[in-house]
């Protein structure tokens, strides 16, 4: 191979690896399994190997991880998910965290099946504490949702001393909630800390008084949409 077709299989491969996302580890194993499938699918059908084809990719495609930029700027708070605003409420954070019932202000995020599904920490600060709840399993995108669905919530305090919480809701189709932070672990804006499988909801409290730049209907960027301006002197 020469240099000038090296070069352009280089520059080919770094357009794809910009194009084509990274997977979330936790989608390996069905990405594997659904890979399993498709050749033994293949040794009766080559119609039924090309759907299990189809189905592995779109398992890969569906634990995607795409790269975000996260605002850098203090006293935001990022969306946690790719998906749909569906309400903006004020509402008392969840109970099992022990914040009391003075009211803060609720954004649910509506992730279809369609949308990336990590999520992504709203501020950078401490984990303060990490609470999972069994609960049922109604349709992701109806209010009483924040409270009857299953769920973990995570409660955070920013560097600048607000508390935020953010809560992962299992929907019909999603049974699987993955949380990767622990009490007493520092993260940052933006960075990945859970996934839900495979359409669900995500709610992000912030205190009262802090400025929503978001309204129903509109869609977000996990990591990079800005949901709301906390107030000032935390």
């Amino acid at each position: 191979m020469t240099d000038q077709n090296r070069g352009a299989v280089s520059h080919f491969l770094q357009l794809a690896k910009g194009i084509l996302p990274p997977m979330n580890p936790a989608g390996r194993p069905f990405v594997a399994g659904a890979a399993v499938v498709t050749l033994l699918l293949r040794r009766y059908s080559k119609r039924a190997g090309v759907v299990g084809a189809l189905l592995t990719a779109w398992v890969a495609w569906f634990f995607r991880e795409p790269g975000r930029t996260t605002p850098t700027r203090p006293g935001l708070a990022v969306a946690p998910a790719d998906g749909t605003v569906s309400h903006v409420v004020e509402a008392a954070p969840p109970a099992e965290l022990g914040l009391g019932d003075a009211p803060m202000t609720r954004i649910s995020v509506f992730l279809s099946v369609f949308d990336v599904h990590v999520q992504r920490t709203p501020v950078a600060g401490l984990v303060r504490r990490v609470s999972y709840r069994a609960g049922k399993f109604l349709s992701a995108d109806l209010d009483k949702a924040s409270e009857d669905n299953e769920r973990n919530a995570v409660w955070l305090t920013s560097a600048d001393g607000h508390d935020v919480v953010v809560v992962q809701i299992a929907g019909l189709v999603a049974r699987r909630i993955v949380c990767h932070v622990a009490e007493g672990d520092k993260v940052t804006a933006g960075q990945t800390y859970g996934l839900i499988r495979f359409g669900s909801r995500v709610d992000l409290y912030v205190p009262a008084g802090s400025r929503v730049l978001v309204e129903a209907g509109q869609r977000t960027i996990g990591g990079e949409t800005v949901l709301a301006e906390l107030p000032a002197g935390g």
